[in-house]
Order: C-alpha cells, then sequence, then structure tokens
C-alpha cells in the first residue's frame, strides 16, 4: 500500500476511463484540444456490445412496462407533433401516484413513431450514474444521461442545440444524424434554439452511428437523428459546464457587501467590478462541485448491517462514486464536512487518496487497532468506505 502525502488539501484521484470508454481510439489529450468545445467528433467502432452494459433495449423495456415508471422519468416526442395523454395519475392513500405510465398508451404512441425518452437517468439507474459520476470527477463540472429509444422509420426531436456538451452512445441499431454549423456559438444554458437565430444551413457531417459508435457534440452544434429500418437505442451523456460568465455573475454577487456597488448611477465613477482568477475560479468550481454531488448509496443498508462484523482484516474500499476533498483533518464530499481530530491527518490522507482495497491494519498513523476500527465504521456509516465488492 502506498502511504498518503500531506499537503493542506489533499483531493480523490481522477481518471479519464469514462471519457476513453466513449471517445477511444482518440487519446484524451487529442480530444481536449481539437475537439472540446470548438467541433464534433464521430467514432465508428463495430463493437457491438460496448455500451450494453449502461442500459439495454431490455432495461428499456423493463422501466417502461414493468415498473409503473413516472414522469418526469420519461416522456414520449416526435417530430412535428404533440404526444399527450400517455401518464395517468393511480388511486392511493393518502396521496395518489401522480403521472405513471399508461404502458397500453406508451406502447401504442412508440408504434406510432414516437420516441420513449428516459429523463435523469444519472439519478436513477445505477450504471449511468456511476459513469456520469466520473465523468464528473474528471472534467470538474456536472454530468447527466437521458436515453432516447426510437422506433424505425421515426424521428424524435426537429433541429436544435443542447446548452451542455453531448456524448451520444449508440447502444442499438442505427441512427443517422444531420449535424449543422451553430446558430449561436457556445449558448448559454437559457439560451435554446429558436428559429429567429437563423436556419440551418447544409449538413456539415451526415452519418448513421450504429450499436458502439460514439458522437461527440460541443454545445451549440444544431442536430437532428433519423432512425433507418431498426428500431435505435442511445444514451445522451450532457456534461453542463461552468462558464466564465457564471464566475463572473458570483463574483459581482458577492459584491453586495460593498455599498459602493449599491449606490445609484450617477455622475460618479462606477466602482471597479472583481477581478477573475483562474485557480481561485477554479477552487471555487471544485467546491461547488464537491458539495453538490448526491450520493450513490447502493448496497448501503447491507454496509450498515455489517458495520459492526468489520475487523482489523475486512478488506475496504472508498466508494469510487465518491468526490471529495480534505482540508486537513476536514472531509467534505456530498455536501458533507465531517470534522476530525488533528492526530487523524494521515490516514485521512490515506483514505482520499488510495485507490486501491486496503484493511484498517494497513492505514498510516498511530491510531491502535480499536482506534482504526471506529474510524473506518464511522465512514461506512457516512458511505464513504464500503466492504471492497473486488474482495466479495
Amino acid at each position: 500500500m502506498r502511504q498518503a502525502t500531506q499537503t493542506p488539501t489533499t483531493r480523490t484521484p481522477t481518471t479519464p476511463s469514462a471519457l476513453e470508454r466513449a471517445i477511444a481510439p482518440v487519446e484524451t489529450a487529442a480530444f481536449l484540444a481539437e475537439h472540446w468545445e470548438r467541433k464534433p467528433l464521430v467514432v465508428p467502432r463495430g463493437q457491438e456490445d460496448r455500451f450494453e452494459d449502461l442500459l439495454s433495449t431490455r432495461d428499456v423495456e423493463r422501466l417502461i412496462t414493468e415498473t409503473a415508471i413516472r414522469t418526469p422519468g420519461f416522456r414520449l416526442v416526435k417530430a412535428g407533433a404533440t404526444v399527450s395523454g400517455y401518464a395517468a395519475d393511480l388511486s392511493w392513500r393518502p396521496e395518489p401516484f401522480t403521472g405513471v405510465a399508461n404502458v397500453r398508451r406508451v406502447v401504442a404512441e412508440f408504434e406510432a413513431g414516437a420516441t420513449i425518452v428516459l429523463q435523469g437517468l444519472h439519478h436513477s439507474w445505477l450504471p449511468l450514474a456511476r459513469y456520469c459520476r466520473r465523468l464528473e470527477a474528471f472534467f470538474g463540472h456536472s454530468a447527466q444521461a437521458n436515453a432516447y429509444f426510437t422506433p424505425r422509420g421515426s424521428q424524435g426531436l426537429p433541429v436544435h442545440h443542447d446548452t451542455h456538451e453531448v456524448f451520444s452512445l449508440q447502444v442499438s441499431g442505427e441512427k443517422r444524424w444531420l449535424v449543422y454549423e451553430p446558430a449561436l456559438e457556445l449558448p448559454l444554458k437559457t439560451q435554446h434554439y429558436r428559429s429567429e437565430l437563423g436556419a440551418p444551413g447544409e449538413p456539415v457531417l451526415d452519418v448513421s452511428l450504429r450499436a458502439g459508435d460514439t458522437l461527440y457534440l460541443p454545445r451549440g452544434w444544431l442536430h437532428q437523428a433519423l432512425t433507418s429500418d431498426t428500431d435505435s437505442l442511445h444514451i445522451t451523456v450532457g456534461v453542463n459546464v461552468r462558464t466564465w460568465l457564471d464566475e463572473a455573475q458570483a463574483a459581482l454577487e458577492s459584491s453586495s457587501g460593498n455599498v459602493e456597488f449599491r449606490r445609484a448611477i450617477g455622475g460618479e465613477e462606477p466602482p471597479e467590478l472583481p477581478a477573475l482568477d483562474r485557480e481561485a475560479a477554479r477552487e471555487r468550481a471544485r467546491r461547488r462541485l464537491v458539495r453538490t454531488r448526491r450520493p450513490i448509496l447502493d448496497g448501503q443498508l447491507s454496509e450498515l448491517r455489517a458495520v459492526d462484523s468489520l475487523t482489523i482484516q475486512t478488506t475496504l474500499e472508498r466508494r469510487d462514486t465518491v468526490i471529495a476533498d480534505l482540508d486537513r483533518t476536514t472531509l467534505s464530499f456530498e455536501g458533507r464536512e465531517l470534522e476530525f481530530p488533528a492526530r487523524l491527518t494521515d490516514e485521512l490522507a490515506f483514505l482520499v487518496e488510495t485507490e486501491e482495497p486496503f484493511t484498517p491494519a494497513d492505514l498510516p498513523g498511530r491510531l491502535d487497532d480499536a482506534g482504526r476500527l471506529v474510524l473506518v465504521r464511522r465512514l461506512v456509516r457516512e458511505g464513504f468506505l464500503r466492504r471492497s465488492v473486488s474482495a466479495a
């Protein structure tokens, strides 16, 4: 086991593995330099099962037909048409279940050409929650996932642009994508496409994605997608970037305590606007990311039941979905700030930095075995550690 390095702020390690899964064999450095926020990327592969573990057509069918899924967890869309009446309330006491899928109606609309959209899968579907969390750790921005199951010979959405970076992962079937130059470069979250921005010109990309292929689109690039003679399932993973405008607005808002900014506009010179500093902005963005991540606590009931049976030789691991910062002995993750005694600096740094399974006996520092068990048991309860899956 490697020893932890003591630094004022220790962070959980990051890996480009999730990005590499989407863009390989394109190198990460080349993607970031040539494509990220700049231009589309198409990656054909011919690996039909590459993304099936994230969400399969069988998973979609089960979610729609077997789970009483509710809006807004799903919706139906169809280019050029309005689809409605496919969800209803189910009677229950004390409150009804609202927006439950009317399976018969959903199936009929799908047969008639409507696309089934599964929304917010980074909240509700563990494989995509884990995938998005790894992307978040790497990029330092929040990520989301929707899935689109489109029947053969159909189109779900008309020409539009997205206001986040898009990775389209083709799971099954085939989908033709027409991509056009942006009408508005790098639009903000509120700047959705509308006809006043200008009609799309000639496509700059006309490509058919097959199972295992990837299409990356920077925000703002206009696009539409159509199926061929097969049903199509693709996952759209979106990265919601924090921009310099976001940072400038936050900096200006933080100036509300300065009385000069609260004076009426008149003949005097305006106060000087807050300066933007790259490193300070990165630190604020990092703190915001750490603070706002939703816990991913698969198996936590079993972990709680096993806490008292942990021994000094039990193999543990840090949950790989945790994005954490350790500032001396304050551990921050998922909206929590846990304070520990100063004497635990070495042990805590090890737990944040380690990328391998370990036992409590492996912890550095001067804690005795009883103290080590107290520490790891607390962190299992908090959802930071768990028994090692690889050792099970």
